[in-house]
């Protein structure tokens, strides 16, 4: 999971720039799912088939001056009902 805060005022140029960045991975996920929320932030949570270790291509920093802090990155991993 991929979440970053864009300067105020630039969310929409946030999405569109996390959008762009999926296909330039190395490798596919398996699903992909971009969301938006309150106060510019841009969610990116990708489904992959692997160990939850795996080595797996991540979504970069934001261009200079697009985010307003830091990226935050967290993995989870699936578990039954």
């Amino acid at each position: 999971m991929w979440e970053a805060r864009a300067v105020e005022g630039r969310g929409d140029e946030l999405l569109a720039w996390a959008r762009a960045q999926v296909p330039a991975l190395d490798a596919a996920p398996v699903r992909r799912e971009t969301l938006r929320g309150p106060e510019d932030r841009v969610l990116v949570i990708t489904w992959w088939d692997a160990e939850y270790d795996a080595d797996l291509p991540e979504l970069p920093e934001p261009d200079a001056g697009l985010a307003a802090r830091a990226v935050h990155r967290w993995r989870f991993e699936v578990v039954g009902e």
